[in-house]
């Protein structure tokens, strides 16, 4: 790779990490040919963008970042792949499921909306998370809760009076 191809791959991740708030760094290798084709095959159905990247260019990448990924350069290490998505719990889940096949991918880091995640031992954690439309759901359910409970009280004290009235 010539110091052009490494400037415009630079560049190119950068915009990539400013575009997100969401990025997981993993370890892919060793995958054969069909499963890292059903890894990648997931991803795009669940709206992740996968990529193997080069650790160096990735590090570089997010040191020129405006985003502060603490010690997640750290992890850089041997192979790596970014998924990035739009959804905080969907890389962890994608890996999750992966993972009851095989011992791959491992998890080696994760940013999610300023917070810095690093090691593998944080995967149950990052699947469980809520999106952001499941949690507007659940303030939306508890909002219309209190709401329901009065309606349906004033339904059963009118329902009631009117049986009385008619008897």
């Amino acid at each position: 790779m010539t110091r052009e191809e490494k400037s415009i791959a630079i560049e190119d991740l950068t915009a990539q990490l400013a575009g997100t708030n969401i990025i997981y760094v993993s370890d892919i290798s060793g995958l054969n040919a069909e499963t890292t084709s059903n890894l990648r095959r997931a991803c795009f159905k669940a709206g992740i963008k996968l990529e193997v990247v080069k650790n160096t260019l990735l590090a570089k990448a997010m040191e020129a970042s405006a985003n502060d990924y603490g010690d997640l350069p750290s992890v850089l290490t041997g192979n790596s792949a970014i998924f990035i998505s739009d959804v905080a719990n969907a890389p962890g889940k994608i890996i999750k499921d992966f993972r009851k096949k095989s011992a791959k991918p491992v998890l080696k880091g994760a940013y999610i909306n300023s917070e810095v995640y690093i090691g593998d031992d944080q995967l149950d954690a990052l699947a469980t998370i809520k999106s952001k439309e499941e949690l507007l759901g659940e303030l939306i359910g508890l909002l219309q809760s209190p709401a329901q409970r009065i309606i349906s009280a004033l339904q059963n004290k009118f329902a009631g009076s009117e049986e009385e009235a008619e008897a």
